[in-house]
């Protein structure tokens, strides 16, 4: 089963993803904090991740930086309610799209389906 893991510090977040994602048949795990999901990434098997990028102790950024350094082909969708700079800079470093909050859940399928078939077919 795919699995993948949902990074945002607001419950909410993590709820809404968690049972979209869930009822679309992924197997979802979820951490509370941009350390916790450097942690979870690096210790488990996950072929996608969400990431908001303004969190409590580290940022999408920098948890971008730290999972791809050791998982480069790892996919990360980032999340955010504004995009900034720390998204652009995610983007440009090669997270693979940024999606803005509120999210189109029809937005948020076909960016985990397209993502997910490019790693399925080489």
């Amino acid at each position: 089963m795919t699995r993948i893991l949902v990074i945002d510090d607001s419950d909410v977040i993590r709820r809404l993803l968690g049972e979209y994602l869930s009822e679309l048949g992924y197997q979802v795990d979820f951490a509370v904090d941009g350390q916790d999901g450097i942690d979870k990434a690096l210790a488990e098997d996950y072929q996608l991740v969400f990431s908001d990028i303004h969190m409590p102790k580290k940022n999408g950024y920098e948890v971008y930086t730290a999972v791809s350094a050791e998982k480069p082909d790892l996919p990360f969708i980032m999340t955010d309610s504004l995009p900034d700079q720390l998204a652009e800079m995610a983007k440009n470093s090669g997270a693979n799209c940024c999606l803005r909050k509120p999210f189109d859940l029809a937005e948020v399928r076909e960016k985990v389906e397209d993502l997910l078939s490019s790693i399925e077919t080489p």
